[in-house]
């Protein structure tokens, strides 16, 4: 009997809530919907926003903002940063070498600071001739030459590697002749290279000759080895170079290994900017007996590292390093 009854008050509730919604029929069912916020159904079944944020310290207020770093704390930093990408500047890209000397005049004048592409040799070119390129000394050609006394400053740079030691020595001078050529001067020139007589007017020193008449090396006829490049003064009777070492163990050649890179731009003084193209004359007809892919590895690195040479000619002021040259 008890069974009966509870079955037909069951089905009576079924017909009174037939075609509309079922509410809540207590406390729990509510807090299911609503539980954490102030939102929730609404007795016609639609939600109310939620304003809460959930983040909210205690009581209710907003949190308080990050403090921001003091700028003393982040120099050490910032410095860091310039100075390893000094480093990686210097190392793979360019380099500022100064002149101390005269031996490249006009082209080059004492006190200039050139910039120098370190960038090409990684794309697997060499030297061309025409260019020129800074190199370390091939066998003791600065003999007797003062070494730089370096000072606190030009010590610490040595030591974090953005200067090269107070000991190592580089030269800068002119590529004439690359491996395979060969090259002579007789008399007051014209200086020749695979019979080709070169027109130097354009970067010769005003009033010097091609070749100098002196029984010391400046008269010769030479054939260069693969590997190795004969180099010369733009200064040809103040500029001791390839001629003047013939009696060394390279026979005055300098290996292409020994290369540090090709000075592109005059970067200081301001009133002297100026890229260092290749002379028209290396670029006459039989003259260049060179593969056509050589030059094509030249001309796009040559392009990138001129696009990053200006910012740092204008932030590296000071002389990087002393180019030895005499």
């Amino acid at each position: 009997m008890g069974d009966v009854a509870v079955g037909a008050r069951s089905g009576h509730d079924g017909e009174e809530h037939r075609g509309r919604p079922v509410e809540s029929a207590g406390p729990a069912a509510n807090s299911a919907v609503t539980s954490g916020s102030d939102s929730g159904a609404t007795e016609d079944g639609t939600m109310t926003e939620d304003t809460g944020t959930g983040d909210e310290g205690p009581g209710g207020s907003a949190p308080k903002g990050k403090k921001p770093r003091s700028f003393w704390k982040e120099l050490p930093i910032l410095i860091g940063i310039a100075l390893v990408l000094a480093l990686l500047i210097k190392t793979f890209l360019v380099q500022a070498f100064s002149i101390p000397s005269d031996s490249m005049q006009n082209t080059l004048q004492e006190g200039d600071r050139v910039l120098v592409d370190k960038l090409t040799p990684w794309f697997g070119s060499e030297p061309e001739r025409g260019e020129v390129v800074v190199f370390h000394d091939p066998a003791n050609w600065l003999a007797g030459e003062p070494v730089a006394d370096p000072n606190a400053v030009q010590t610490f740079l040595s030591w974090i590697g953005l200067m090269p030691s107070a000991e190592e020595k580089d030269l800068i001078k002119r590529v004439i002749g690359v491996g395979g050529d060969t090259v002579s001067c007789s008399g007051t020139g014209p200086l020749k290279v695979n019979g080709k007589a070169l027109d130097e007017a354009s970067y010769v020193y005003p009033g010097n000759t091609p070749c100098s008449q002196d029984d010391q090396g400046g008269q010769f006829t030479v054939k260069v080895p693969k590997g190795f490049i004969w180099v010369m003064g733009d200064h040809r009777q103040n500029s001791r170079d390839s001629r003047y070492n013939q009696n060394d163990k390279n026979k005055g050649m300098v290996p292409v290994d020994e290369v540090v890179g090709r000075a592109i731009v005059k970067a200081w003084p301001i009133n002297r900017w100026g890229t260092l193209p290749v002379p028209d004359t290396f670029d006459q007809s039989g003259l260049n007996t060179q593969s056509s892919a050589s030059p094509a590895l030249t001309v796009a690195p040559d392009a990138l590292a001129l696009v990053g040479v200006v910012p740092v000619a204008l932030w590296r002021r000071r002389k990087i390093t002393v180019v030895a040259t005499r």
